[in-house]
């Protein structure tokens, strides 16, 4: 059923340059974002073994003892967050997860990183970590700017309107581990993700094979988002629904890992600039359809909404 539900998407057309193809590929897009808030992407050129090799890695560092990982602490939304030290659902314990944040690699000495949500990233000591971290970070990057390129031809803006707000983008490259439980929920409700909607613009999402992942159709129904080889997951964030007036809608997710078994993704949160105003585009608004928020800067809102996330810490 949910195969249907949340659409296949070959964006090969929006990678390629094809001028014919992309209308229609930014046609499904635009239709998934305004219904299910899911879709699937699949013709992104990504090599499986650069896949692959993020998982490896990752795994090398999840499987570390704790001491090491937190010589990686968490500053500016960046380095390693243990498990229990956030919290997606505010009214729920700490998520059972374990995550590392990279974000745009920049000097210390650069003043960009005086703007918030900027800052040099921490790097464990693992031989070929870093580079191969940022060249996925890249990769993702540039998906990240393509859908928004889809965004665009759907919503009837210019196709580059947004390449000015993602000049030194707040993006965020996070992998992620849940490690194994008895069962899920727990009795308190704790699971490895608690019920919530993503921040920003856009989330680009690989997993493993296990699955765990839920999505919550508008009716209020929860269905699995099954495993599809070479896909990724993508799906709207808050700041995209308020950038469209509600045009396109974020979706309520949750992971509920498996029993007895380690589960491992890699999330790529597509944030605009610092500085970007977050506004109603041209052509989300009219005499039938009001301007429900007022504009506000990226890092403002994303602020807003990683505040209550780690309540208790201290979030710059």
């Amino acid at each position: 059923m949910s195969e249907y539900i949340i659409p296949v998407i070959d964006i090969g057309p929006l990678i390629n340059g094809n001028a014919d193809g992309e209308k229609e590929v930014a046609r499904r897009i635009g239709e998934a974002c305004r219904t299910i808030g899911f879709f699937y992407i699949v013709g992104h050129g990504v090599d499986p073994t650069v896949i692959d090799s993020i998982f490896e890695t990752m795994m090398e560092f999840f499987q570390q003892p704790l001491d090491f990982k937190r010589k990686s602490g968490f500053v500016s939304n960046r380095g390693y967050v243990p498990i229990g030290g956030e919290a997606l659902d505010p009214n729920r314990p700490g998520d059972l997860k374990e995550a590392f944040n990279i974000g745009l690699e920049l000097e210390i000495d650069d003043p960009e990183t005086r703007k918030p949500f900027l800052a040099t990233n921490v790097w464990p000591d693992i031989p070929g970590f870093k580079n191969l971290m940022l060249d996925y970070y890249d990769r993702m990057r540039h998906i990240g700017m393509t859908l928004h390129r889809a965004f665009s031809l759907d919503l009837g803006v210019d196709p580059s309107y947004f390449s000015n707000q993602f000049r030194e983008p707040m993006a965020i490259l996070r992998l992620l581990h849940y490690p194994p439980t008895e069962h899920q929920p727990l009795n308190d409700g704790q699971m490895g993700a608690g019920v919530h909607t993503d921040y920003g613009n856009v989330t680009i999402l690989k997993t493993d094979s296990v699955g765990g992942l839920m999505v919550q159709t508008r009716d209020g129904t929860w269905l699995d988002a099954p495993v599809i080889a070479d896909a990724f997951v993508c799906n709207i964030g808050d700041c995209l629904m308020r950038w469209t007036n509600d045009i396109y809608v974020s979706t309520p997710h949750k992971v509920f890992s498996p029993k007895n078994r380690d589960r491992y993704s890699i999330a790529f949160f597509f944030d605009a600039d610092p500085e970007a105003i977050v506004s109603c585009l041209p052509s989300c608004s009219g005499s039938h359809r009001p301007v429900k928020y007022p504009p506000v800067t990226a890092s403002d809102y994303l602020q807003s909404r990683l505040s209550p996330t780690y309540a208790h810490q201290k979030v710059t």
